[in-house]
């Protein structure tokens, strides 16, 4: 009943806004689709280099609309460094495989995990096991998605990479809505609404989004839900404040290996999840900054899955719950000087009931962590703007936890820049934490392992990194990234057959690769992107880091209104599951490469009046029809397609 009552609040929330979003043409002046003179990138909007060497790739509102995409996980699907696992078209099933995003061969700990995911920069993952769940990020709320594929200590902590979800903001004066409604292949149906409204020192953005889909096999089906909202006011030039809010409801089936016992399907993993966050922010001449408050909390449930036992299910009801402050602060110094200083002070708390088919529980009752990180960097650029300007930065980010002590994390970088040539080089030392799995693991799922836990100490990756890009003014970039990650302390249970397990931070990997992006415009009217990365793992079966990844899209609009996309991605073979926490595991399983092409045509329109304008499109994925998969006996959708419109009031 629970989840049942939550996605009916999601549907009549999607009503009520697209009624809002309707009233709103009418009550204030028509909001029309610009022309836009040049066509969105395809795969991504861009990579960026901060003043300490850090570098962050943007994907944005437009890839998001061009890849014809529903959850983050396609929205990343062809991103350089980046892969992903999924069972369902709609729907994450969070159980395992069935919806994971993975950087550069990290990500594929379960439990636990070097990915951290936010929204808004706010922690947003299953605590209890440390590791992300992609339902409850949804696409709708994303302004932009940035994905940092690498520790930088400047921006985030406790964690090797990053995906961070930018909400959706109304930068224009006046209001703008807009609704589409989709339907598609294996019963897949798509609704959302949206509208943004800004006047003067106010503005708000609210929106919601119901997706759900039969699947392409028995028991691939998903359901994802979401409302969200944005309420903004600027106190005066220099002070101003948002709460962001967000509501999202999700569920997906495990459809179980081909070809074997459905009775060993992992059942139904649902997610929920609530998130409220207040943030107050400055601007000056000589400094800019937040402070934001957030707490959010939520279930993560998987049903009806096998037991050891035969014929007794198990459900697992999994609450978790974050809250903190996170506080920045930029300071521009005399002599182009930069400082940047924050503190991070995060809490987080997780339980379970687990419910037997035979009428027996087992409840853990939980833990909590509490971390404090406060960081430092400065930056200096010496040179003049017309010729060659070199930025040398160096910083550090401190750690305070609860239960497992203190660490450091150190940065240093150089970003050069020569006319259309920028360089940049750096070092970053990334931490993770063990998280609350090893407690769950060590007092109920192997009680042996006892209190070993304690003396764990946080995961060490070294990360260095060299790129080099080239910008043709609006017609060309090429860019080419070096990196090394150097990973030790991985923590796993070590067994023996003369003493009980314990945990222990004994295990050490290396990844190694170069990563190429280049973009080409030869008309206002086309854009097209190619990419890929070629990467090298110790131990050489580390889970979704394929030898060789290659991406390409391209975006041409033609008769004015007409645009045509596409999309073709090769990867390696690879293998695959999730990386096991036990010393000296060895990863078996293993996919064949493979090569999906997808592409969309959209046609653009205004009625008679002007004060609606519109888009219809009709998009095709697997248009080869190829045969492929992220884990063996879980085949993904042959060719299939989708059609739908979309209008702006």
């Amino acid at each position: 009943m629970k989840h049942n009552s939550g996605k009916n609040l999601v549907v009549v929330g999607v009503v009520v806004l697209w009624i809002m979003s309707a009233f709103s043409a009418v009550a204030e002046e028509a909001f029309e689709l610009e022309e836009i003179e040049v066509v969105a990138s395809p795969i991504i909007e861009r990579n960026m280099v901060d003043r300490y060497a850090g570098q962050k790739t943007l994907v944005s509102e437009a890839q998001i609309e061009i890849l014809n995409v529903q959850d983050l996980t396609a929205a990343l699907r062809k991103t350089p460094g980046v892969n992903i696992s999924r069972y369902n078209p709609i729907g994450s099933f969070g159980g395992g495989e069935g919806g994971a995003v993975f950087i550069r061969g990290m990500g594929s700990s379960r439990p636990g995990s070097e990915i951290k995911t936010y929204i808004d920069g706010i922690p947003m993952f299953m605590s209890i096991w440390n590791h992300p769940l992609m339902d409850l990020m949804p696409i709708d709320t994303a302004r932009s998605v940035e994905v940092y594929k690498s520790p930088q200590p400047q921006n985030f902590g406790n964690a090797m990479a990053a995906l961070n979800m930018v909400p959706k903001i109304r930068d224009e004066q006046g209001v703008g809505s807009k609704a589409t409604v989709a339907a598609g292949s294996f019963g897949t149906v798509v609704a959302s609404v949206e509208s943004g409204g800004r006047f003067d020192n106010f503005d708000y953005y609210l929106g919601g989004s119901y997706r759900s889909s039969d699947g392409h096999r028995d028991h691939s089906e998903g359901e994802t839900g979401d409302l969200f909202a944005r309420l903004g006011y600027d106190f005066n030039e220099h002070w101003g404040a948002y709460f962001f809010g967000l509501y999202s409801d999700n569920s997906a089936e495990d459809p179980g290996e081909e070809g074997t016992d459905a009775s060993r399907r992992e059942g139904t993993y649902e997610t929920r999840s609530r998130l409220a966050s207040l943030t107050l922010s400055n601007t000056y001449d000589r400094a800019h900054g937040d402070i934001k408050l957030f707490r959010n909390d939520g279930e993560g449930d998987w049903l009806d899955q096998p037991t050891s036992t035969e014929g007794v299910r198990e459900d697992l009801f999994n609450d978790f719950t974050f809250y903190g402050i996170k506080a920045r602060e930029v300071f521009s110094l005399v002599g182009e000087a930069e400082l940047v200083t924050g503190l991070d002070w995060d809490y987080t708390d997780g339980d379970y009931d687990m419910v037997l088919s035979d009428g027996s529980t087992n409840p853990w009752q939980g833990h909590d962590y509490t971390m404090i990180s406060p960081y430092i960097a400065i930056s200096r650029q010496f040179g003049s703007s017309d010729g060659v300007t070199v930025s040398p930065s160096v910083g550090v980010r401190y750690y305070d936890h609860s239960d497992f002590g203190s660490a450091w994390s150190p940065h240093l970088g150089v970003v050069a820049e020569f006319g259309s040539f920028t360089g940049h080089a750096g070092y970053s030392r990334g931490i993770v934490f063990p998280g609350l799995d090893v407690v769950v693991f060590s007092e109920e799922v192997i009680p042996v392992l006892g209190d070993s836990w304690k003396a764990l100490d946080p995961e060490v990756m070294d990360h260095y990194e060299v790129g080099v890009s080239y910008r043709l003014g609006d017609v060309a970039g090429l860019e080419v990234v070096w990196f090394y990650n150097d990973g030790k302390d991985r923590y796993v249970f070590i067994t023996s057959p003369t003493s009980r397990p314990v945990y222990g931070n004994v295990e050490e990997y290396t990844t190694k690769g170069v990563e190429v992006s280049a973009e080409i415009r030869p008309a206002a009217n086309l854009a097209v992107f190619m990419g890929g990365t070629y990467m090298r793992t110790d131990p050489s079966d580390t889970p979704y880091a394929p030898e060789l990844t290659l991406s390409a899209g391209l975006t041409w609009r033609f008769l004015k209104a007409v645009t045509f996309s596409a999309d073709v991605q090769y990867s390696d073979d690879m293998f695959v599951s999730s990386q096991a926490r036990r010393a000296g595991a060895v990863n078996m399983a293993e996919v064949d490469d493979y090569f999906v092409l997808n592409a969309k045509l959209s046609y653009a329109f205004k009625t008679k009046s002007e004060k609606v304008t519109g888009k219809v499109f009709v998009a095709g994925e697997n248009l080869t029809d190829a045969d492929y998969e992220y884990r063996p006996g879980y085949p993904m959708p042959g060719l299939n397609g989708m059609a739908g419109v979309s209008l702006y009031f």
